[in-house]
C-alpha cells in the first residue's frame, strides 16, 4: 500500500514532535507500506516570517512573500529527514519544485496545475521514505516559488497522492477527527466516523478548520480517501470519502462558524443591466473571493448590494469598491467587520423538509437577528453579529440533536 501522510505545524512544532512524527512514519514502513510524508512549517514559523516582512514592508511584493515563507516548510523537511535517517531509515527531503508541484503563477493563492512527481516515484522504488515540503509549488513558465494560502499543505497531500495514485492519504492535525462542530465551543460535539466529500466541502469553505477547502475538492476531483487523525494519540479518525445511503438518514452533519468574514455594502446602485457584472469582475480581477451576495429590490432606479469576503482582504475590498462606486454612480460603501457567519451542513437536507424553519426558529428564540441567508442543497448560511457565534452554534447543535448518533 502507498500511503501519503501530512502533517501540521503543530504535529512538527519542536525537535521533540518531530522525532515522534519520526516514529509514526517509520511504524508505517514497518507495516510493509510505502509512504510519503508531506509536512507543514514549525508551528508560528509562517506568521512569524510574515510579521518580519511587514516590519520592512508596509505592502511586501508577494513574489518575495512566496520566497520568503516557503523557507519554513524547508526546514521541517530537512529536520524530519533527518529524524527518519536516526532511527535507521532511508529518506530523502523535497521541497515543492523537487517535488514537481507545478502551480500557476498567481503569488501567496497559487492554485496547483499538475504535479510530475518522477523524484518522488524514484526515491520510492529505493525504498526511501519521501519528505515533502507542503504549501508549496513553483511556475512553469518563469521557475518563481509560489505558496497555495493557508492550510496549503492539507492541498499539497491530496494533490500528490492523487498524482501517485495513493491508496490512501491520512492528514495528521491536533484534533482525532471530524466533529459535529467545535468541541471547544461545544463540549457534546461528537466525533464523527465517516463523512462525504461534499459535506466535508462544505464545512471546511464554511470556516471549519480541519482541512483546507481545495483539499477536499482535488479529494472529490479524484477519489482519493482521506482519513483526519491526531498525531499525538492512535484513536480512529474520520474517513471523508465517498456518499452512501447511510449518510443521508442524517438530517444535520455539523455546525460551522466563520468570523474571518466582513460584510461589504454597496449602496445607490444604479438598477440596470451590467452593474453587477462591473462589480464582481472587479473584484474578481483583483483576486478577491466572493462569498454570499445579496441584492434588494430596486426603488427609484437604485438598488443596495451586500456580499461578504474574506477579512484578509477588508482593506483591499475598501480600495476597490471606492474606485468601482465612482466609476459606476453608486453613492458609497460600507466596511461591517463584527460579523459571523453560522451554518449548518448535512447531505440529509435534500430528503428533509422544514430544515431552514427549524434553524431561524431556534434562532429567533434567542433574539439572534439574520442579516444574510444563503443556501444550498446540503447547507444554510446566515451571517449574524458576531457576538452570537458562540450562543448559535449551541442552540443549532442542540436543536439538530447533533450530539446522538444515528
Amino acid at each position: 500500500m502507498l500511503i501519503v501522510q501530512k502533517y501540521g505545524g503543530t504535529s512538527v512544532g519542536n525537535p521533540e514532535r518531530i522525532r515522534n512524527v519520526a516514529k509514526r512514519v517509520c511504524r508505517a514502513k514497518d507495516e510493509g507500506h510505502d509512504v510519503v510524508v508531506v509536512v507543514s512549517a514549525m508551528s508560528g514559523e509562517t506568521d512569524k516570517l510574515i510579521n518580519l516582512a511587514n516590519q520592512v514592508s508596509e505592502n511586501p511584493d508577494p513574489r518575495e512573500m512566496d520566497m520568503l515563507v516557503s523557507t519554513g516548510e524547508r526546514v521541517t523537511i530537512a529536520l524530519l529527514a533527518m529524524a527518519i535517517q536516526s532511527l535507521g531509515y532511508k529518506a530523502q527531503s523535497f521541497t515543492g519544485r523537487q517535488a514537481g508541484i507545478i502551480s500557476d503563477n498567481v503569488h501567496t493563492k497559487a492554485r496547483i496545475e499538475k504535479i510530475t512527481g518522477d523524484r518522488l516515484r524514484h526515491a520510492i522504488k529505493e525504498g526511501k521514505i519521501a519528505v515533502v515540503a507542503g504549501f508549496q509549488g513553483i511556475t512553469e513558465t518563469s521557475d518563481d516559488v509560489t505558496t497555495l494560502g493557508r492550510g496549503g499543505s492539507d492541498l499539497s497531500a491530496v494533490a500528490v497522492a492523487a498524482a501517485l495514485k495513493a491508496d490512501l492519504c491520512d492528514i495528521y492535525t491536533d484534533v482525532d477527527g471530524v466533529y459535529t462542530t467545535d468541541p471547544n465551543m461545544v463540549p457534546q460535539a461528537r466525533k464523527l466516523d465517516k463523512i462525504s466529500y461534499d459535506e466535508m466541502l462544505e464545512l471546511a469553505s464554511l470556516g471549519a478548520k480541519v482541512l483546507q477547502t481545495r483539499s477536499v475538492e482535488f479529494a472529490k476531483k479524484y477519489n482519493v480517501p482521506v482519513r483526519v487523525l491526531s498525531s499525538f494519540n492512535d484513536n480512529p479518525g474520520t474517513l471523508v470519502t465517498k456518499e452512501d445511503s447511510d449518510m443521508e438518514k442524517v438530517v444535520v452533519s455539523g455546525v460551522a462558524y466563520d468570523k474571518n468574514q466582513v460584510k461589504v455594502t454597496v449602496q445607490g446602485v444604479p438598477d440596470k443591466p451590467g452593474v453587477a457584472a462591473k462589480i464582481f469582475n472587479t473584484i474578481s480581477d483583483n483576486n478577491v473571493v466572493v462569498d454570499m451576495i445579496i441584492q434588494n429590490i430596486g426603488e427609484g432606479g437604485l438598488t443596495d448590494m451586500s456580499f461578504t469576503v474574506p477579512r484578509t482582504d477588508a482593506k483591499k475590498i475598501q480600495e476597490v469598491m471606492k474606485k468601482v462606486v465612482a466609476e459606476i454612480g453608486a453613492k458609497n460603501v460600507t466596511v461591517k467587520e463584527d460579523i459571523a457567519k453560522i451554518s449548518i451542513v448535512g447531505v440529509g437536507m435534500r430528503s428533509h423538509s422544514g430544515v431552514a424553519a427549524k434553524m431561524f426558529t431556534a434562532m429567533a428564540k434567542e433574539g439572534i437577528n439574520i442579516m444574510m441567508i444563503s443556501t444550498s442543497e446540503i447547507k444554510i448560511s446566515c451571517v449574524i453579529d458576531a457576538k452570537y457565534t458562540e450562543l448559535a452554534v449551541r442552540v443549532l447543535h442542540e436543536t439538530f440533536e447533533m450530539d446522538k448518533a444515528a
